[in-house]
């Protein structure tokens, strides 16, 4: 009887461990951890600052590859669109003090109407000249975020304050907590639009056009949709950086930020989620972690854009599948090199082959 149960909650351990959700609740866990730790004075808070920075970019990020690397549709415009989420809350939640959930439905709405007529525009206009478009836009909305200065506060920028929830400020701690929930969700919502079939109409859709339409794939809709979900992404992400950082300049949200996530993106590899974190992490953590605590890099702070782009050149001429493609490889090799060393272990010991 007691075999027969621990063999039952064997197996219900293994089917959890391998249940795809597991590892990225897992590192959710983690994430809560460490941010106990810089609680705690444990570990150092500029260092989670970043790490939740990271997050928040890896949000961008995660929408910017469905549209790129599963719809294979170029923009430009990624930085507006996360700077209009930061003006949203910014003025609704703060200047205005309406509750988070006007705030949340308007910052959406904004999202959805933006993303669709982008998508429209992408149904005329392909490749390098819908990149041109989308970053004209964002170039717009930045003039506009420098010139109405009734939502934004002009060049000087908006300052967050007093942001409050159900008629009680909201702490740090519960912001911190809020862009590590909303993370993982983004993770798990993003792996189920891959795996769905909406996920195979837009690579069908990247492979070929005149091929998808001919196995029914309506390009207008999965078009839309493509533009619309990175565009939420990015809206979303920009409500959680505001939230963090409590500060938003119209000069951040530049051409330099949607070619930094354009990098991130390709790096790490547009078709994997694994890959893009790593590439948010080589383009974006590895200068806010570790080159930053370097001497050479503080004097110099414009080598660590010369180190991106040797980085971004290796990668496209190598290994043009991003980083994970490498990751990948190395992992056959050694799993390759273990069963050899295995087999001639074998041989030795015992006389065997196998």
């Amino acid at each position: 009887m007691l075999g027969t149960f621990w063999k039952e909650v064997r197996g219900t351990l293994s089917r959890v461990v391998k249940h795809p959700y597991f590892g990225f609740i897992l590192l959710g866990v983690a994430l809560l951890i460490v941010r106990r730790f810089a609680e705690l004075g444990m570990v150092s808070p500029s260092l989670y600052k970043s790490i939740s920075s990271m997050m928040i970019y890896s949000i961008i990020a995660l929408g910017f590859s469905l549209l790129l690397g599963y719809a294979g549709l170029a923009s430009l415009g990624t930085a507006g669109f996360v700077g209009l989420g930061t003006y949203f809350i910014g003025h609704f939640s703060g200047t205005l003090q309406k509750p988070f959930g006007i705030t949340l439905l308007v910052a959406l709405g904004g999202a959805i109407v933006l993303g669709a007529v982008v998508g429209f525009v992408s149904l005329r206009i392909e490749g390098m000249y819908l990149a041109i478009i989308t970053l004209g836009l964002s170039e717009i909305l930045k003039e506009v975020f420098k010139s109405f200065t009734a939502f934004t506060n002009g060049v000087t920028g908006l300052t967050f304050r007093n942001f409050m929830m159900f008629g009680k400020p909201v702490p740090d701690a519960a912001v911190d907590q809020a862009i590590i929930l909303v993370f993982v969700l983004v993770i798990i919502a993003t792996l189920n639009i891959i795996n769905s079939p909406t996920g195979r109409a837009l690579l069908a859709m990247k492979n070929s056009d005149s091929a998808a339409q001919s196995m029914g794939i309506g390009l207008m809709k999965y078009r839309l949709l493509a533009f619309v979900l990175a565009t939420v992404y990015a809206v979303i992400a920009g409500l959680l950086y505001m939230a963090d950082i409590k500060f938003s300049i119209p000069g951040t949200w530049s051409l330099d930020f949607s070619l930094n996530i354009l990098a991130a993106v390709v790096v790490g590899g547009a078709q994997s989620i694994l890959g893009i974190l790593l590439g948010v992490f080589m383009i974006f953590g590895l200068n806010m972690t570790v080159l930053q605590n370097i001497p050479f890099f503080r004097q110099y702070p414009d080598a660590t854009w010369i180190l991106s782009g040797v980085l971004i050149i290796l990668v496209t001429m190598f290994y043009p599948g991003g980083l994970i493609r490498l990751l990948q490889a190395l992992r056959l090799k050694i799993i390759l090199l273990v069963r050899n060393l295995r087999k001639r272990w074998r041989k030795y010991r015992y006389g065997e082959d196998d």
